[in-house]
């Protein structure tokens, strides 16, 4: 096949416009129903009772399926950041600029339109409340990105989930509870708050992520019980850990609940669509269909996730469909069934699904999927799947990825490997580097920018209290000749009033620390000792791999005035008292004018 050609074909057959057009359905007569979208964190497809799992029971959830449609395949990224940007742009994840999933890799770029723009372009109301994963600093933060409400936090981890620290529209706040209960207590506010207009409702919660922390009414029911269904691969499945990942899930069950519930005491379910997904495969060896993989993997069980979407009256009831879809796909499904118009910057990878709700036989060309992450790149297609070592999978027959069929079916090989090549150079070769995009600080349109440990880079002594950098803090400070930096670039002029979120035992009260952006500087006296334990071991129900925390207070630095451009933001310590400076979690400048 001649270049020319090889390319004219990959082209169509990856790129969304290979479809045929949505077709008019006259059951669809609503303008612009509701949206909810419903998004849990390191939930494997077979975390489920609708997908067989007899470990646990997940009516709230199943209902969803059992009332609307169910994917059977449909696929996201093997970890949290590149599907969250998926699921918001419709664009695949590599194309967008994600690398990483912390320290600015877990960054969208800029010019990317979000679904959240969109439909508040079309007059919803939006609102995100939950784990972001995709920018903390404005113009990444989720209110800068098509949002008027966000409450959650916008790291791709937490430290503890009950009663944390969280954000309100960048202000830091105090969470009430359970995490994700007290997620979905706001969306129940919102959608409350909106009933007599149209919303778009986003709630990415931050279970079963660890750490494995679930309320006791939950994690009882799992305590002592015996697991039926167990992880088949030779790996150790750690029993403990399982039981708490479900009892984590069957909380968000609980909580799917309340929020079926409510739509029906406010009588919105026939103008409301909900979805659910997980955003990659499960946390841990534990039952997932026999599949190969689990989170970080681009095979199957990393990639695979539960796909339900229910509209009352709307949408039939009960239906299963086979044919692969993932998460690109969200934005223009949602926009096509909201009669929304897609206008956007970059060409959208996704496909509209409408056409597949209400005629699973609807003529449908194939399509290829992608899944990649960190150098590896997997592509699936109705029938196979080739993985990054390039071995072919007949997953019809084949979930478990055992039998290399590379060697029977080379010329089908040669063919898929093309295909990835092809889109690896079109994406993955031209994605940021680490380095190309600083911190942001100051957006002129935003009062307060968080900056914090997660971001920085510790020198001479000072530690980070865990490698894993999201919920982490910097700890061990000895040394007046160690300092904490930030590679940032300040957006606009502005003058901001600076706290700095510590913790300090009573022997190193009158450290003096000093905080400085090129030629500005202020410095600060530590007057006011505060030094609790860490904690939220008390909470585990299995032992975490991430930090600690600390109920960590603000104070006060004082004023600085920074100017526009990019430079190293530090905060040395000139003076130490007693044996180290002041733990640090972060700093919140606020804009004053």
């Amino acid at each position: 096949m001649k270049i020319q050609s090889l390319k004219i074909f990959l082209l169509t057959i990856i790129c969304y416009s290979c479809q045929d057009g949505p077709k008019e359905n006259p059951i669809v007569k609503t303008q612009h129903p509701n949206i909810i979208l419903i998004m849990a964190d390191d939930q494997g497809w077979g975390d489920l009772s609708h997908n067989g799992n007899t470990n646990l029971s997940t009516p709230n959830i199943d209902a969803l399926g059992n009332n609307g449609v169910s994917f059977e395949h449909f696929y996201v990224q093997p970890v949290c950041s590149p599907t969250r940007a998926e699921l918001l742009t419709g664009r695949y994840a590599a194309r967008t600029g994600v690398y990483s999933t912390s320290a600015g890799g877990e960054r969208f770029n800029l010019g990317e339109t979000t679904i959240a723009e969109i439909f508040k372009q079309a007059g919803y109301k939006t609102a995100a409340y939950g784990k972001w994963h995709n920018g903390m600093q404005p113009p990444y933060h989720p209110n800068a990105r098509g949002f008027d409400d966000y409450y959650g936090f916008a790291s791709g981890h937490w430290g503890n989930y009950f009663n944390p620290i969280l954000e309100h529209n960048g202000k830091i706040v105090k969470g009430k509870g359970f995490l994700a209960d007290d997620l979905t207590d706001h969306g129940l506010d919102f959608i409350d708050k909106n009933k007599k207009e149209p919303f778009f409702l986003y709630l990415p919660y931050n279970t079963p992520h660890s750490p494995m922390q679930v309320p006791n009414a939950f994690w009882d029911r799992f305590k002592n019980k015996k697991l039926g269904m167990t992880y088949h691969g030779s790996e150790k499945e750690p029993e403990n850990f399982t039981k708490a990942a479900l009892a984590m899930v069957e909380n968000i069950d609980w909580n799917v609940g309340r929020i079926n519930d409510k739509l029906k005491e406010l009588d919105l379910e026939e103008n409301t669509i909900v979805i659910y997904l997980s955003d990659n495969g499960p946390n841990g060896w534990r039952w997932n269909g026999r599949m190969r993989g689990k989170k970080g993997s681009t095979d199957e069980g990393g990639v695979r996730t539960p796909f339900f979407i229910k509209w009352k009256n709307h949408i039939p009831m009960g239906i299963s469909i086979n044919h692969i879809a993932g998460a690109i796909d969200i934005l223009p499904t949602l926009a096509s069934l909201a009669n929304i118009k897609v206008k956007t910057e970059h060409p959208i990878d996704g496909v509209d699904l409408k056409p597949l709700l209400f005629d699973d036989s609807v003529k449908w060309k194939p399509r290829v999927l992608v899944n990649h992450w960190q150098g590896k790149t997997s592509i699936r297609t109705q029938e196979f799947r080739l993985d990054y070592e390039n071995r072919l999978y007949n997953m019809v027959n084949d979930l478990g990825q055992e039998h290399d069929l590379s060697a029977k079916l080379p010329k089908l090989r040669d063919s898929f490997t093309n295909i990835k090549h092809y889109w690896q150079s079109e994406s993955v070769e031209n994605t940021v580097e680490k380095g190309e995009r600083p911190i942001t600080l100051g957006h002129p349109d935003f009062v307060y920018t968080q900056i914090p440990a997660r971001d920085g880079i510790p020198h001479g002594t000072i530690e980070r209290s865990n490698k894993w950098p999201n919920c982490s803090f910097f700890t061990n400070w000895t040394s007046i000749e160690d300092e904490i930096t930030w590679d940032v670039e300040v957006l606009a002029d502005g003058n901001f009033e600076v706290e700095l979120y510590y913790t300090c035992p009573e022997e190193s009260l009158g450290s003096i620390l000093e905080l400085s952006f090129g030629k500005s500087k202020l410095t600060s006296k530590i007057s006011k000792a505060h030094n609790p334990p860490l904690k939220g071991m008390e909470h585990d129900r299995d032992p975490r791999m991430e930090s600690y925390v600390k109920d960590f207070v603000p104070m006060k630095l004082g004023t600085i005035n920074l100017k526009k451009g990019r430079a190293t933001l530090k905060l040395k310590a000139p003076e130490i008292k007693g044996l180290q400076a002041p733990d640090v979690r972060l700093l919140l400048f606020k804009r004053i004018s």
